[in-house]
């Protein structure tokens, strides 16, 4: 069976700059997936067109719009980079200039061309469930973020908000705040369980 190597983490990208490449479906549909999530998003577009859709959008979230090629000077001081033309010359040159940059890249529906991918995400307040199927199946992440966004709770954002109070008045060091923590919340799972029988 194959692995999935990947690391997730978690970006603050309203500290990064973003530059996404291309103004057609696909940069709409991860410009709208990027913003749905992180709307302070710092992001910077470059096409020779883009779609009306594309342009609301982007003046909608202070998106800065760039018409023309792309050329790898829009690559200064960007910090993750997302291709999405359907010129492959093109998603290939910007790949290549961000390697020699150290930029991560994405080259949309291109996994060779990718240091990272763009998952499923389930957001339910300070909750946040990142899916990814290795790059192998866009459409098997969708079916399991709307299953997540069935199954999570919509109040599962209190029991953060108390859990995050009650860390704060537990006495001791990291280790006996962890343990206490982990007592606490084993009722959680145990319910779920007992709930399951």
């Amino acid at each position: 069976m194959e692995r999935n190597e990947l690391y997730p983490v978690f970006l603050k990208v309203n500290n990064l700059k973003i530059l996404l490449v291309g103004g057609g479906n696909v940069a709409e549909e991860k410009l709208a997936f990027l913003l749905k999530s992180s709307p302070n998003a710092q992001v910077e577009m470059i096409s020779p067109m883009y779609r009306g859709a594309t342009m609301e959008l982007a003046k909608n979230h202070g998106v800065k719009i760039h018409k023309g090629k792309y050329r790898k000077k829009f690559l200064k001081g960007k910090h993750i980079v997302v291709a999405t033309t359907d010129v492959p010359e093109v998603n290939e040159k910007v790949y290549a200039d961000c390697r020699k940059r150290a930029i991560l890249v994405n080259v949309a529906d291109n996994p060779p061309y990718c240091d990272f991918y763009m998952g499923g995400i389930v957001t339910k307040g300070n909750v946040k469930v990142a899916i990814s199927t290795n790059g192998k199946s866009p459409t098997t992440a969708k079916r399991l973020r709307q299953f997540f966004e069935d199954v999570i709770p919509e109040n599962i954002d209190d029991l953060v908000k108390n859990l995050n109070k009650y860390r704060k008045t537990i006495k001791g060091d990291f280790e006996e705040k962890v343990e206490t923590l982990n007592e606490f919340t084993k009722g959680l799972v145990n319910k779920k369980e007992s709930d399951e029988n």
